[in-house]
């Protein structure tokens, strides 16, 4: 037995390593962009023909993790410890509309509706009226839609249609939207019936991030990061445009301008010792002509953000501010980048009529590494999934009494009971689509967390057993 003990603590340190280390295909990323053709050296930068880059402001809010829903949100146990951030939702939707208001060049994309119906709730009538407009204006614009990103390889259809679902009524309801870009970055590994669910949605794109790094490394060698994917066996073969994420969902390295990141400021300021903006943008420079040596088109799109970043919304704003303006002066360096949203960056290579390849299967199993496969969670917690499915079965049971009760003759008493048992179903409704997150059903959340949406769903199906009481009343 204690022979046995060492081997323990050696993969609990091991697991926990690999666990708080999310993007790790960092190194592989690198190597691309030593291309010769394109060294820091202006005679060379010249020849190049212009480069279009989309910049993409976002934020990545898990729907709990190693905090709570609830602590995400309230930033509570923001920073317990050196570089590990607990998220501080509300003040990234504070600050990022105060932003947006203050320039109506600036765009931002958000995910998560569950954080955001909670903020939006919190607002009063003339900050709702603001945010209206900057939706309509497109500044403000809402990907994916679902309550949560979900995961796709241990969740059912059925689920993941219902936490979409509700999240899209929402912003219907509120905004008048109709979302059409599938955005899934963090879940681990990507599904051909998740590609053929937003097909069937209608949306126009699906955007992800994690697929084996041997993959995604072939991938960039050929200029297939972007794709037609057709997945084996759906209606009238039936694709989307899909698109892995060229720089894992983060900004280019050494320009992550957010409190969690210790990237220097970019410096204008010629009469100041510190001015950096002319190297800065040169580095800049060469990473997007080495990116496009990996595309069909010189119209690109990269991301700046990364899980709950832009607490501070000015700060990375600012920065970026800057080297847009510096670049927009040298257009010499041939590229142009600005503001955007990955709907306008699909309207603008719908003009190209650039040939993609077509893929038909999954992008699973997932390695970020060598003999580093993310396939523990397919098992993982299976007493969670267990109950997530039992409870998903049990919400369509406790949906069918609802719509049979509409049956009933119309009075008072019986109008009340209607309206009891819709907050019933909608209390399991909510709870279902929160445990759908790639971090719930997925059982790769901290014990605590867990507990919580363990909490949660339990909570969920009790009030949904009102239901069956008030329907055989």
């Amino acid at each position: 037995m204690k022979s046995i003990v060492p081997f323990i603590i050696l993969i609990s340190v091991v697991v926990l390593v690999l666990g708080n280390k999310r993007f790790r295909d960092d190194e592989m990323m690198r190597a691309h962009h030593h291309h010769k053709k394109f060294l820091l050296h202006n005679s060379h930068l010249r020849k190049a023909p212009q480069i279009r880059v989309h910049l993409i402001p976002h934020s990545h809010d898990d729907v709990g993790w190693v905090r709570t829903v609830d602590e995400y949100f309230w930033g509570v146990k923001a920073q317990v410890e050196e570089g590990q951030y607990g998220g501080q939702v509300q003040y990234i939707l504070d600050t990022v509309i105060m932003a947006l208001e203050m320039d109506p060049k600036k765009k931002f994309v958000y995910v998560e509706i569950f954080f955001f119906m909670k903020w939006w709730n919190m607002q009063n009538p003339e900050k709702k009226k603001s945010v209206k407009n900057l939706v309509k204006k497109g500044q403000l614009e809402f990907i994916n839609g679902g309550f949560c990103m979900n995961d796709e390889g241990t969740t059912h259809f059925e689920d993941i249609i219902d936490q979409m679902t509700l999240g899209h009524k929402f912003l219907k309801d509120v905004f008048n939207v109709t979302v059409n870009i599938g955005w899934h970055l963090d879940p681990f590994g990507h599904s051909s019936a998740q590609a053929n669910i937003f097909a069937e949605m209608g949306f126009d794109a699906f955007f992800f991030s994690r697929v084996d790094y041997q993959d995604k490394n072939k991938r960039m060698e050929e200029k297939n990061l972007e794709m037609l994917w057709k997945p084996t066996g759906s209606e009238d073969n039936q694709g989307i445009f899909s698109a892995i994420t060229y720089y894992h969902y983060s900004a280019p390295p050494g320009f992550c301008f957010d409190e969690t990141c210790d990237n220097e400021p970019l410096i204008d300021d010629e009469g100041s010792p510190l001015h950096n903006i002319d190297k800065k943008a040169l580095e800049l420079v060469q990473y997007f002509k080495n990116m496009a040596l990996h595309y069909k088109q010189k119209e690109i799109m990269h991301l700046f953000g990364e899980d709950f970043q832009f607490a501070n919304a000015f700060k990375y704003f600012i920065n970026i501010d800057r080297m847009i303006s510096y670049l927009d002066r040298h257009p010499e360096l041939g590229v142009k980048i600005f503001y955007s949203t990955p709907s306008a960056y699909i309207k603008e290579i719908n003009k190209l009529n650039v040939h993609y390849e077509e893929k038909n299967d999954d992008f699973m199993p997932y390695a970020d590494t060598a003999n580093a496969y993310w396939t523990g969670y397919f098992t993982s917690r299976p007493k969670l999934k267990k109950m997530v499915k039992e409870a998903g079965r049990f919400l369509q049971t406790v949906r069918t009494l609802f719509a049979l009760s509409q049956f009933s003759p119309t009075s008072k008493e019986v109008d009340q009971m209607r309206r009891e048992m819709m907050i019933s179903t909608y209390d399991l409704e909510r709870a279902m689509a929160i445990l759908q997150h790639h971090d719930a059903v997925a059982g790769t959340a901290v014990q605590y967390v867990t507990n919580d949406y363990i909490s949660t769903l339990n909570k969920g199906v009790s009030s949904a057993t009102q239901v069956k009481i008030f329907f055989f009343h």
